[in-house]
């Protein structure tokens, strides 16, 4: 997994979409500087954590004062091409355990690649409370969210400040929901996030046409490129609709 050129030929646009996208579900607490961190109040390891570590040399420091703001609270560091060079064998060396890492792709949204619908496949945004909890409910098994947060993940997405950023997608069959997608719209970038398919349902190229569905919102928008961050089952199935690595994120666990 080489990476390679960005098809803007900058990388930053792309992680400051990401980036943004997470500080969005910071309804408790959100700072972007020197050290960038989010604090959902929701104890779920992925929906709290720290984005960017921008001093090296003050990084004791600054995990004591992410340890702080993040009390509570399970949470992440994230080091990708933003943080400081030299982070993560820091975070190694103050006892972090690395969790792994995923991939940052990004294709144009003109040069995606075309594939057929599944059949009986309807794909529709999202409106009002109940088809956005509808919506929650589908995607958060995937993401490991236990179902007593339900109603919390619900009030975080209805109270997101940056609401006019974000278009959600479900995907139907028969009327039920079977798949989920998000283009979120910011620094000029179409960013996919919230990419899920119900188990009995995977591997049909449901997936391929939300991402494709949120691509295209972003293409009618002026949006030229589109990123987002691939998990190992999601990387195949993007590689085939034209996305490229350019970068990747790595992820640990802090120690306390």
């Amino acid at each position: 997994m080489t990476p390679s050129r960005t098809p803007g030929d900058s990388i930053d646009p792309l992680i400051a979409n990401c980036r943004d996208y997470w500080l969005g579900w910071g309804s408790d607490e959100r700072v972007d500087g020197q050290l960038s961190y989010f604090r959902s109040g929701l104890a779920h390891a992925q929906l709290n954590g720290v984005l960017r570590l921008r001093d090296v040399d003050r990084l004791e420091q600054s995990l004591k004062d992410a340890g702080e703001r993040l009390a509570g609270m399970p949470w992440m560091c994230w080091v990708g091409p933003d943080s400081a060079p030299g982070t993560a064998a820091r975070l190694a060396d103050h006892g972090a355990v690395r969790l792994g890492a995923m991939p940052i792709m990004a294709v144009r949204t003109d040069e995606v690649v075309p594939a057929e619908r599944p059949s009986g496949l309807e794909i529709e945004t999202v409106e009002g409370r109940a088809a956005l909890k509808e919506w929650v409910q589908a995607y958060t098994p995937s993401f490991g969210v236990p179902p007593n947060l339900l109603d919390d993940v619900v009030h975080n997405e209805l109270d997101r400040r940056d609401a006019g950023r974000v278009i959600r997608f479900v995907g139907r069959r028969a009327g039920r929901v079977v798949g989920t997608s998000l283009l979120y719209d910011a620094h000029g970038v179409a960013g996919v996030y919230v990419v899920t398919t119900a188990e009995e349902h995977r591997r049909q190229g449901i997936g391929t046409a939300l991402t494709a569905a949120a691509l295209e919102a972003g293409r009618e928008r002026g949006l030229t490129v589109g990123t987002l961050q691939a998990s190992p089952s999601g990387f195949p199935v993007y590689e085939r609709m034209g996305f490229r690595t350019v970068a990747a994120y790595e992820l640990f666990q802090v120690a306390a």
